[in-house]
């Protein structure tokens, strides 16, 4: 069963490849949906896949990449069908 989750990563998480990271990781845990900067400085996502998968990838967001400080993840259900995982633009 497919689970969908929106995510959104706040602390020090723009201008380290967080979505770049992020994109790369969820293409290699196979998770579609997208990921994208918004205005205020946090990291916005939705993530979909398997339960384990969905759960990787959380568990993944909470340490981020390299130079990333994550201070929170907010993480909760909606809806959603996706072909593949973007990087979209900021919002």
């Amino acid at each position: 069963m497919t689970e969908v989750r929106r995510l959104v990563i706040t602390g020090h998480v723009q201008g380290v490849g967080f979505r770049y990271f992020m994109a790369a990781e969820a293409v290699q845990l196979g998770i579609t949906g997208w990921v994208r900067n918004r205005r205020d400085g946090s990291v916005e996502a939705v993530v979909a896949g398997p339960a384990e998968s969905v759960a990787a990838i959380i568990a993944w967001v909470r340490r981020g990449p390299p130079g990333a400080a994550v201070a929170q993840v907010l993480a909760e259900e909606t809806e959603g069908v996706f072909e593949r995982f973007e990087r979209l633009s900021s919002h």
